[in-house]
């Protein structure tokens, strides 16, 4: 039996009674709210779950049921789902973005009976549905602005349920409920982001959770007097081991900003030592610290080119433990005081011990940026069906180009196809209600199919993605495509939000790009330039001029790659639209949905192989208040400069 469960840490409850014993009077949750930061200690927590756990049982929650929570990070949000565990109900947590659809789906196929949300908008979202839903009983809400003119014969405020659970005698039925809890009982519910169909229910057991957790603490030596900031979607198996599983297992501090607007500057004022951000919250910084170098004068753009060279040659071997000889560690202590040191305190990153990007591949000049700031940022590479963990990368072995060697407790093997399989403590128990999908994913050993290709290197050890299995293909000529590596290589430029390109089975490579508004919009409020809209000035002359510059400078990168030289686009168009999840374009994890957008712009993909200049096009959106419309527009079409592949012929 493993450690934990022999030494009584069998649930998540019992690692907060452990913490409560341990560290009690000290912080565990923050939470930014008018400005001001609020703080509760491991006892006071468990005070609060204890209070929601009763009333819970007050309105009647039963063993085996399922509480859904959606809303905004927020600690009272994490303690419902610890709440829910003490009582022997699964916590569910959803997309706070999710429209009303994905949340009657989510509802209606766990069969919740109680829901915690966050404010209205969450409550709306459920009445908007609330006649499908036949198992849901109750909704109790946190913040109740807007709420007053309710029907409340199904809905209570979270603290009104609290204070009836404190008045209620069901504590002994709690204790009992939780010291009940086993390594093999369902710990959380949490849905996949739909990338190729409807969302899947993984559940994981509190074996998976607490194995994983506790592998992935040690492996990177995470303490109690660690900070994280919880700003990612709870809903994602990523927040939910950092914020939950993580978090109880060391007992360090969770840290949730007031909002998305202000998390930059809450960033700042906590100072996070152990950080994750998906590859899109790096590019957003450093595209933002482009723009602000760009409108910076000439001196001072002098000394960031300048001291940034400096970093980049000497940080990561800094970072790696590597020699570094007197004269370098001084210019980098020089580079440090003038440059580096206060762009890492403007990025809130100046304490960072651990950090840690995936979700997608993340550019390597993205990559190595941060690097050269002396942040110790590494890649891991995870699914929520491994409780997040597959890969991770050890210290004084961090590359952009592996995701690092198999996590504590992990097994890899490579499949004759290219699949990466996995076998680890973390696999997940099951898909909810799907025993096919179940059987197809995970085999009767325990391997679980990733759906990504990539390849373990003989010499390191490291597992090097290629891309998702079902992307990677072959051009015409039999050469591979892998589509991701040149999506990310336009990414890192600061003016392009997102690349979708395209050339399975084709004689070459096509490409839609998203440009990013922030960045565009700074550099025409440079020069003068007056738009209207996202889709005007995706279409500036200049604007085109730009991005085809960008395509023939990552076409002269991907040329000296043998392997990936065929990837090259010969032919792009910027999107008269931004990418959007609401328009299913995306999931909610901002990830591309390569074949919704194939088949949604299938003219556009024709228009770029038969060589036309100019397509017009009409395509239905969804505004913010979920009304449909319709957008109109000409695209240019370009093509780009493709360079030869000579290293391949070579």
């Amino acid at each position: 039996m493993p450690e934990a469960a022999t030494r009584g840490l069998a649930s998540i409850p019992a690692l907060l009674a452990r913490n409560v014993a341990a560290h009690g009077n000290k912080p565990a949750y923050r939470e930014k709210e008018f400005g001001i930061w609020q703080s509760w200690t491991w006892s006071e927590a468990a005070t609060e779950i204890d209070a929601l756990a009763c009333g819970f049982l007050s309105l009647g929650a039963e063993i085996g049921d399922h509480i859904a929570i959606a809303g905004r990070n927020r600690p009272a949000l994490y303690w419902a789902m610890v709440a829910a565990q003490r009582i022997g109900c699964v916590p569910v947590p959803l997309y706070a973005d999710a429209a009303a659809e994905e949340i009657a789906y989510a509802l209606d196929h766990c069969g919740a009976r109680f829901a915690v949300v966050g404010d209205q908008e969450q409550v709306d979202k459920i009445a908007d549905v609330r006649e499908t839903l036949t198992a849901l009983e109750h909704v109790v809400y946190l913040d109740g602005r807007g709420l007053r003119k309710y029907d409340h014969a199904a809905m209570t405020s979270y603290a009104a349920l609290q204070e009836a659970g404190r008045k209620s005698n069901h504590m002994d039925e709690v204790t009992r409920r939780s010291d009940a809890r086993g390594y093999d009982d369902t710990c959380v519910m949490l849905y996949t982001s739909g990338t190729t169909g409807r969302p899947k229910g993984v559940v994981l057991s509190n074996r998976n959770v607490i194995e994983t957790s506790k592998n992935s603490a040690e492996f990177d030596s995470l303490q109690p007097g660690d900070e994280v900031l919880a700003y990612l979607p709870m809903a994602w198996v990523g927040d939910f081991i950092f914020s939950i599983g993580q978090a109880m297992w060391t007992g360090f501090c969770v840290n949730c900003p007031e909002s998305a607007e202000t998390m930059q500057t809450d960033l700042r004022e906590i100072g996070p030592t152990y950080f994750f951000a998906p590859p899109r919250v790096f590019e957003t910084q450093l595209t933002n610290v482009m723009i602000r170098m760009e409108d910076a004068g000439r001196f001072k753009k002098w000394l960031f080119d300048r001291y940034m060279a400096v970093g980049r040659r000497i940080g990561p071997a800094l970072l790696d433990k590597e020699p570094v000889s007197t004269l370098d560690k001084l210019r980098y202590r020089l580079a440090d005081l003038l440059i580096i040191g206060p762009l890492k305190n403007t990025l809130g990153l100046s304490r960072v011990r651990v950090g840690y990007t995936a979700g997608e591949a993340i550019g390597p000049e993205i990559f190595d940026f941060y690097r050269a700031l002396g942040i110790n940022l590494k890649q891991l590479y995870g699914q929520t069906e491994a409780t997040v963990f597959i890969t991770q990368q050890p210290d004084g072995e961090v590359r952009s180009d592996t995701v690092g060697v198999p996590s504590p407790g992990v097994e890899l093997k490579i499949a004759e196809s290219g699949e990466v399989f996995y076998r680890s403590p973390g696999v997940f128990v099951e898909y909810y209600k799907n025993a096919e999908s179940t059987a197809s994913t995970k085999d009767e050993e325990g391997w679980v199919a990733t759906g990504d290709a990539g390849f373990i290197e003989e010499s390191s050890g490291h597992l090097r993605i290629i891309d998702r299995a079902k992307d990677v293909g072959k051009m015409a000529d039999g050469a591979l495509f892998a589509p991701k590596y040149v999506e990310n290589k336009l990414k890192f430029f600061p003016n392009i939000l997102e690349a979708v390109v395209f050339g399975a089975g084709r004689d070459f490579c096509t490409a839609f790009i998203n440009i990013d508004l922030t960045a565009v919009g700074n550099w025409a409020e440079r020069n003068n330039i007056a738009y209207s809209s996202y889709q005007e000035l995706s279409q500036h002359p200049q604007v085109l001029d730009t991005i085809q510059g960008h395509v023939a400078d990552v076409n002269a990168s991907v040329a000296q790659d043998p392997m990936l030289a065929g990837c090259q686009i010969h032919r792009f168009l910027v999107l008269h639209k931004e990418l959007d999840a609401d328009d299913g374009e995306m999931t909610r994890t901002r990830k591309v949905r390569r074949a919704v957008i194939a088949d949604k712009f299938g003219d556009l993909i024709d228009a770029l192989y038969d060589g036309r200049g100019e397509v017009y096009t009409e395509t239905e959106v969804t505004y913010e208040d979920g009304r449909k419309g319709k957008i109109t527009a000409t695209l240019d079409l370009r093509d780009a400069v493709v360079a030869q592949q000579r290293v391949a012929a070579e």
